[in-house]
């Protein structure tokens, strides 16, 4: 492996775990946040959402995890160095950051950087870690039409400020129920205890994906030890407790003095890039909000996807690796719950979904088989739909997403989007289930309609649109893991409510990801307040 592979696979899926912490940081010297505003580095994003009292008032933040070596303040050899080379921009991490200032409810949306979309660049479809490459603006574009998520305010955060916050902390303290090792992080804990660690190795643990984990006290020769699946979902896991551990020592140290506040926050504000609208006002606003809300309290999600027996994937005729797929109706069901909708509202606008009849449909068929055309489209007029056309198109690949293809107008350089096609797309949306997301391209809809259902593989449709399921945050706590001898570690467990029929039946899925999956028995986790053992929050 060349030296700039190796140096990509060492690129860190962090910085979205640390928003709240940032938020009760910046809030809390507010007599100084003027000067502390002046720290944070600004960018002009495009595509931003005013706050909407349809929504009341709710915020949406998107935190992205950079793993641009060229934006740190001092280059580290063990990230690579800019000036040989490693100059790639990718959003290894997307986390939306939802907060509601009536309810003062917090929740958290992560989504898994391999997931495949449509509108990932401006050329077309690609992994939506892909898109920070064009640019903040593209980012938020994509996350807007393919997701439907309206973005208030955009921050990104880097190696330097993951560190930064960790260190002007103290250090964090973890419980390893096992000895873990992973040799392209660096992570390196040859038996169980509580660790303090610092910027640099707290970093080893949250961007760890080829983790070799000791089954039993007694064997220490780490090379043998059993791997962990080489998998996002994993890291995502182990980032959202480590989530709760700093964000809890954040809350137990307090940010009452405000000679260790000013010094926690001119620690971590210079490496900060946010979006030139974010106010210091704002941020003081959602610190108020963030500092009355329970660590445990916060729901933190990820949307569902399913892996595809095709590697690589070969989109077009081009190559893009390893990819994941969305899963319906589990990740409808989950961002209406997350951002307080029913099934009848839109996320984007808060306001009523169009109805069935209301708008024109046509369904084409992208999966290569003609008689899935016919029936999609029986199924979606039985439902109230006016699909007033169907017909065919050459297959992407093998394997295809179905994608909900809408028009109108393009999403604004500055102001509000009103498309009314991204509302009839959603409308489309929770009715289908499988592989299934939406995709802005005015010429991928058929002329004459509104909205495109261009079926994929595994679609099928449901007799009702989808339910809003409340989330509840379910995990193991961390006092019940234990350091007894084990076996090879078995594979995470789902927490995805249900398993579309078009997926379970078809060999070229596997099985769809945990929303909120527990912790594994040998993931790090809190210590007891005597450093001894596993702690509880």
């Amino acid at each position: 492996m060349s030296r700039r592979a190796k140096v990509r696979r060492w690129s860190l899926r962090i910085g979205v775990s640390l928003g709240l912490v940032i938020l009760l940081l910046v809030g809390a010297v507010v007599a100084d946040y003027y000067y502390l505003g002046s720290l944070v580095h600004r960018k002009v994003v495009k595509h931003l959402q005013a706050v909407s009292a349809a929504h009341s008032n709710s915020v949406n933040i998107l935190l992205i995890g950079s793993t641009s070596r060229c934006a740190l303040t001092v280059q580290n050899a063990a990230y690579g160095l800019c000036s040989q080379g490693v100059t790639g921009v990718n959003a290894d991490i997307d986390m939306i950051v939802h907060l509601n200032p009536v309810t003062h409810q917090v929740s958290l949306l992560s989504i898994p950087r391999d997931l495949f979309v449509p509108n990932a660049r401006v050329e077309g479809a690609n992994k939506i870690d892909a898109a920070l490459y064009e640019g903040p603006s593209q980012l938020v574009a994509a996350i807007e039409e393919d997701f439907g998520i309206p973005i208030n305010h955009y921050v990104e955060l880097n190696f330097d400020t993951f560190a930064a916050v960790v260190n002007a902390l103290g250090g964090v303290r973890m419980y390893f129920p096992t000895g873990l090792f992973d040799a392209e992080s660096g992570l390196d804990i040859r038996h169980a205890g509580c660790y303090r660690l610092d910027g640099f190795h707290a970093l080893q643990v949250v961007r760890a994906r080829h983790l070799q984990i000791q089954p039993t006290p007694s064997d220490t020769a780490y090379q043998t030890w059993p791997q962990e699946g080489l998998s996002d979902l994993a890291r995502i896991r182990r980032t959202h407790e480590f989530l709760r551990v700093i964000a809890h020592q954040v809350s137990a140290q307090g940010l009452s003095n405000p000679l260790t506040d000013q010094s926690l926050a001119t620690s971590v504000l210079p490496d900060l890039t946010v979006d030139s609208g974010f106010t210091e006002a704002d941020m003081v606003h959602l610190a108020r909000v963030v500092a009355g809300v329970s660590v445990t309290s916060v729901a933190q999600e990820t949307f569902p996807v399913v892996s595809i027996a095709q590697s690589p994937y070969m989109y077009l005729g081009y190559n893009y690796g390893d990819v994941v797929f969305p899963v319906n109706p589990t990740g409808s069901q989950l961002i209406n719950s997350l951002f307080g909708v029913t099934s009848n509202q839109s996320v984007f606008t808060g306001g009523a979904l169009p109805a069935p009849s209301s708008f024109k449909l046509s369904v084409e068929g992208g999966a290569g088989s003609p008689s899935q055309v016919s029936t999609v489209g029986a199924q979606l007029s039985a439902r109230g739909f006016k699909v007033v056309a169907e017909g065919s198109r050459v297959p992407t690949d093998a394997i295809t997403e179905t994608v909900v293809w809408y028009g109108g107008d393009a999403p604004p350089a500055n102001g509000n989007w009103n498309n009314p096609g991204l509302l009839a797309a959603e409308s489309v949306s929770r009715y289908l289930t499988g592989p299934v997301i939406m995709g802005y391209n005015p010429a991928e809809v058929t002329p004459g309609s509104l909205v495109t259902v261009q079926t994929g593989t595994g679609l099928a449709v449901s007799t009702a649109a989808t339910a809003v399921k409340q989330s509840t945050p379910t995990r193991v706590h961390a006092a019940s893991a234990t350091t007894t001898s084990r076996a090879t570690p078995a594979a995470p467990t789902t927490t995805t409510s249900v398993i579309p029929s078009g997926i379970a039946t078809n060999p070229a899925f596997g099985v769809p990801s945990a929303t909120n999956p527990n912790l594994e028995w040998y993931d790090p986790r809190s210590c007891n307040s005597a450093g001894t053992g596993p702690g509880t929050f």
